[in-house]
């Protein structure tokens, strides 16, 4: 099975990696040019929980757009489920992008004037659920966030860790492999946080493959298998 013809609504349970980087590095016209990453290799297998760790400018972000799809590599291949996505368009990169991965950000990114129902509506109408499948999912994945009771709610009526729960559910509900968390907690407090990756951890659990970008050393420590990133360059973390 390949990304392009995967269920967008089960796990992969085979045993090679869900996603690969190999020999990535990611550069910046100059004059000087600036490589983001450098040469960067990487292997996750399915169901595995990662972070990776860095600070401000070490090239967290540029990893996050690689393996979201947002970016292409300049030198070096990026594999999902097998597939090399160099090879692929940009509608073909949108479709992957859309049914295979899930985003977290630290922002939230919640459409102000809709409903907390709406917002999590929202990404199934690019995902290729079906339509008559889809409040039963938004109601479900609110419902497993702890927001049931929300439904009708508009966004600023939320707390910060209600609104990033909201996001959790809208990154989910399409049934991803993958969910990239950039900077999750970053707007939170320290009683929220942990209620949040708590419930990035029972996702895992459930078979989710999950990856936390963050500057976060505390939170970086949750996940089984900890990347430094530094000046573009990844090494493990003992």
């Amino acid at each position: 099975m390949t990304v392009a013809d995967a269920d967008p609504l089960t796990f992969d349970t085979s045993p090679r990696s869900l996603v690969e980087l190999r020999d990535v590095t990611r550069s910046f016209p100059g004059p000087p040019e600036v490589q983001a990453l450098k040469g960067v290799n990487l292997a996750l297998a399915p169901g595995e929980y990662l972070s990776i760790v860095g600070p401000s400018g070490s090239g967290k972000s540029i990893m996050l757009n690689i393996l979201g799809l947002l970016d292409r590599p300049t030198v070096g291949s990026y594999l999902i489920d097998g597939t090399e996505t160099g090879r692929l368009s940009e509608d073909e990169r949108a479709a992957v992008r859309a049914r295979f991965i899930g985003f977290v950000f630290q922002a939230f990114h919640l459409m102000p004037r809709r409903s907390v129902l709406d917002n999590v509506l929202m990404p199934m109408l690019y995902s290729g659920v079906p339509r008559d499948e889809r409040e039963s999912r938004a109601r479900e994945a609110l419902e497993r966030v702890g927001l049931g009771h929300r439904l009708s709610f508009l966004p600023a009526s939320l707390s910060g860790g209600e609104r990033q729960r909201v996001a959790v559910a809208r990154a989910v509900v399409s049934g991803p492999r993958l969910l990239l968390a950039d900077e999750p907690t970053g707007n939170l407090d320290q009683a929220t946080s942990r209620e949040v990756m708590g419930l990035f951890e029972e996702l895992n659990a459930d078979g989710l493959t999950l990856v936390v970008i963050t500057h976060d050393q505390a939170i970086a420590e949750r996940a089984p298998r900890c990347i430094r990133i530094s000046d573009g360059r990844l090494s493990e973390v003992a």
